[in-house]
């Protein structure tokens, strides 16, 4: 059987593509983390280091600009023009050159590499062969390490007509933006890793409620009712948790009652039934001749026959009722007259059980229900009112105009023990009997007040109990009061 169990569990899981919640929820964060540190670090890698590079290049020919500027101010004293373009030389890491057409270096005033010098010249020669005023050009030179951005322009040194030469050396920098990316690469495979292990441990630790909740629903199908839904810190699952203790319960609680009612119905069952055989039995050996024994013998025939019958109708009620075929027939009815027939099938109890019902009630009051249903609940509160009142064996039933309200009050009391408050959450439960034992002279199977709840519920009648320990209970009824004729709708112009 189990083995079965297993091959089920797994077709279905072929069938709908079942996959564990915990790797679905690791595959989704991580693909998100992941995606997410991967646009970071392509834009770290590509974007920042072109963005860097550009942003020095623009800074060389800002530079370039205003050396351009400060050389060809006619105004400035030569002193200051060098000291201007050695400031800018230290603090912007450049290199500046003053060359005149002839090619011979004008600034710095230093010796230079003769192979050096050369080939400056000759670059600068070659990018910018003819001097013209305001001219600029910018080029890139050597290779590798030695890898430069010239910037070139024309400007008169000393009333000579020269080129101002600024380099800047962009291996380095390109050897930092390299290094960089690296670390941009190696922090991004580092972060990958972390957000791996994160997303599978998050995952866990939200998967886990709910392989926990699975557990426990699989031990609760095969009938363990001591399972418990632990509610968790996320408020979804809590909700689930606590829903799922409820029905725990409510299946708990109607197994209880089942096999409290199957107990309960086959012993009110093999009563009546012992009884009928026993006494036909006895009409047929001994009291067949005797009319007045025959009679005795065949009153109690009847009488457990109507037992049965009572129970086995309120048996068909319920079980009419919650499988929902039970339907409102709504209709305008007395409610005094039909209370009045009610009570009178009480009567035999007070011929020969010596019980009093005392009855308050209006005359020719009418309401709006279902008249079937409303009779099932009126007997049932008088039969419990019955069953449960006290040694005086009295009730009292009233049937009173609210003018307040406009509704109907009807209200059923016993003198009985009461009901604690505990006791009173499960009195409209199916197969609920009081704790307290008594003489029951109308019996029942603990389903009547349940009878009552639910067909009340169905007219939204307002419905409920009062009671107090040692005084009795009150159970009461508002109905709605209506006309004794209905009310016909108004015609309207068409």
């Amino acid at each position: 059987m189990k083995h079965e169990k297993c091959t089920e569990k797994r077709k279905g899981c072929k069938k709908f593509k079942c996959i564990n919640t915990n790797v679905i929820l690791w595959r989704y964060f991580t693909v998100f983390a992941v995606g997410i540190i991967l646009i970071v670090a392509v834009v770290c890698y590509s974007v920042l280091g072109n963005a860097f590079m550009s942003q020095q290049i623009r800074r060389v020919k800002e530079i370039g600009g205003e050396l351009t500027e400060i050389v060809n101010d006619d105004k400035l004293p030569e002193l200051v023009k060098i000291s201007k373009v050695n400031e800018y030389a230290l603090y912007d890491s450049v290199t500046v050159f003053i060359i005149s057409e002839g090619g011979v270096i004008l600034y710095p005033q230093m010796f230079v590499a003769p192979e050096k010098l050369g080939n400056i010249t000759e670059e600068v020669k070659s990018n910018m062969p003819v001097w013209e005023n305001n001219a600029v050009t910018e080029y890139s030179s050597g290779e590798g390490e030695n890898k430069t951005f010239n910037y070139v322009s024309c400007v008169r040194y000393s009333n000579t007509r020269a080129k101002l030469l600024v380099r800047y050396p962009i291996s380095p920098l390109a050897d930092s933006i390299k290094q960089t990316q690296l670390y941009v690469i190696l922090i991004s495979l580092g972060v990958i890793l972390v957000a791996f292990i994160i997303s599978y441990s998050l995952a866990e630790k939200l998967s886990r409620p709910i392989r926990n909740l699975s557990q426990n629903v699989g031990k609760l199908a095969e009938g363990d009712f001591s399972v418990q839904f632990t509610s968790a810190e996320y408020a979804e699952v809590a909700k689930l948790s606590d829903a799922l203790n409820y029905m725990r319960d409510e299946i708990k609680k109607s197994d209880d009652f089942q096999k409290e009612l199957l107990a309960n119905v086959t012993h009110d069952l093999k009563t009546p039934l012992t009884m009928i055989k026993a006494y036909a039995s006895m009409i047929q050996e001994i009291s067949g001749d005797n009319p007045e024994k025959r009679n005795k013998h065949l009153s109690v025939i009847i009488e457990e026959s109507d037992r049965l019958t009572g129970l086995v109708n309120d048996i068909l009620i319920t079980s009419k009722i919650r499988s929902g075929l039970g339907q409102l027939n709504k209709k305008v009815f007395n409610l005094t007259e039909f209370l009045y027939g009610i009570i009178a099938k009480f009567g035999y109890l007070q011929e020969t059980q010596g019980y009093k019902i005392m009855v308050d009630v209006d005359p020719n009051m009418y309401t709006l229900a279902d008249e079937e249903k409303i009779g099932q609940v009126i007997y049932n509160l008088i039969s419990n009112a019955v069953n449960y009142t006290g040694e005086d064996k009295t009730i009292y039933i009233s049937l009173k105009y609210s003018a307040e309200d406009d509704r109907i009050k009807f209200a059923v009391r016993d003198t009985g023990k009461g009901i604690d408050e505990e006791e009173k959450k499960h009195i409209w439960e199916r197969y609920y009997r009081s704790k307290d034992s008594h003489t029951r002279p109308v019996k029942g199977t603990g389903l009547g007040l349940n009878i009552v709840k639910i067909i009340l519920n169905a007219h939204s009648f307002n419905f409920g109990v009062n009671s107090e320990e040692g005084k009795g209970s009150v159970f009461y009824v508002d109905f709605p009061a209506v006309s004794s004729v209905p009310e016909e709708p108004e015609e309207t112009d068409k």
